[in-house]
């Protein structure tokens, strides 16, 4: 829920690209290292800012996704953003299929095949309307995300922190450009409510959600971002999206609301079939 208002608050501070993306990763990682030396003062059981060389790998992985993801922003529209980032569920089963042998079910890849249909529409939109390289950008950063759930998932780490200080890295590249395209932010008081608590809340529990859940499904919840992030921009900016864009949103967003409904039906009777008490005969 809190990513949700991430593109609206980008939006509404009105900025370049690169100094935008500077203030939101600096206070992002800013607040990780506040908090994370906070808990250190007060319990020996902190997690690890980065826990080895997953950590490292997930680290990267999230430092590459914001950068894209900025890019993204910068280069479609909102409407063609999400519904792509929405695609990061099936990254996740695909990846989770060849590195962790959780096949999927036939369901699964069905959702897949459909969804796939849906992205190829809004991508085949976006060479059209000059829109092509920001939705390469958000199926770039859709990837990272997918890449990065599938490796902490193997890896069964805290990595908290580790999506909060990965930021550094696109605060560092951000840092080196501004300095040359110049610095303009209109209203950097949202910049700094989305990069001090909206990013750093998000991506905390985000990182962790795949101690608990699999990969497939921590993805899934971009689900609220793919519905909600349009309709914030629609009510403050009045931006409509377009026809083939609703059309592929539409297809993403029903197959994975139908693919989520049959996980919880299946699940529920396992769960009731696994509680049966067998009497010998």
């Amino acid at each position: 829920m809190a990513l949700t208002v991430d593109i609206p608050l980008i939006r509404l501070a009105d900025g370049d690209h690169w100094p935008i993306l500077m203030v939101r990763s600096g206070l992002t990682v800013a607040a990780a290292l506040a908090v994370w030396l906070l808990w250190r003062s007060f319990s020996r059981n902190a997690p690890p800012l980065v826990p080895g060389k997953p950590g490292l790998a997930v680290a990267g992985l999230y430092g590459i996704s914001a950068v894209a993801f900025m890019a993204a922003v910068y280069n479609t529209s909102t409407a063609n953003l999400v519904f792509i980032l929405a695609f990061n569920s099936m990254f996740a089963a695909l990846l989770s299929w060849i590195f962790l042998k959780e096949r999927p079910r036939p369901a699964t890849l069905i959702a897949m095949a459909v969804m796939l249909v849906g992205v190829l529409i809004i991508v085949g939109d976006g060479i059209g309307t000059g829109n092509f390289f920001g939705d390469m950008m958000a199926l770039a950063s859709a990837f990272s995300i997918a890449l990065a759930i599938t490796i902490t998932r193997a890896s069964g780490r805290d990595m908290g922190f580790a999506a909060l200080v990965a930021v550094a890295l696109p605060f560092a590249i951000a840092a080196v450009m501004t300095t040359k395209t110049g610095y303009r932010i209109e209203a950097p008081w949202w910049i700094v409510l989305n990069g001090g608590l909206v990013i750093p809340l998000a991506f905390f529990c985000l990182a962790n959600g795949p101690k608990y859940l699999p990969g497939p499904e921590v993805a899934m919840f971009y689900l609220l971002e793919t519905v909600l992030a349009p309709v914030w921009v629609w009510l403050i900016f009045s931006e409509v999206p377009t026809t083939a864009s609703l059309i592929g949103g539409t297809i993403l967003i029903a197959t994975l609301a139908a693919h989520s409904l049959w996980q919880l039906h299946t699940g529920r009777r396992r769960r009731r079939a696994a509680g049966t008490i067998r009497h010998p005969v």
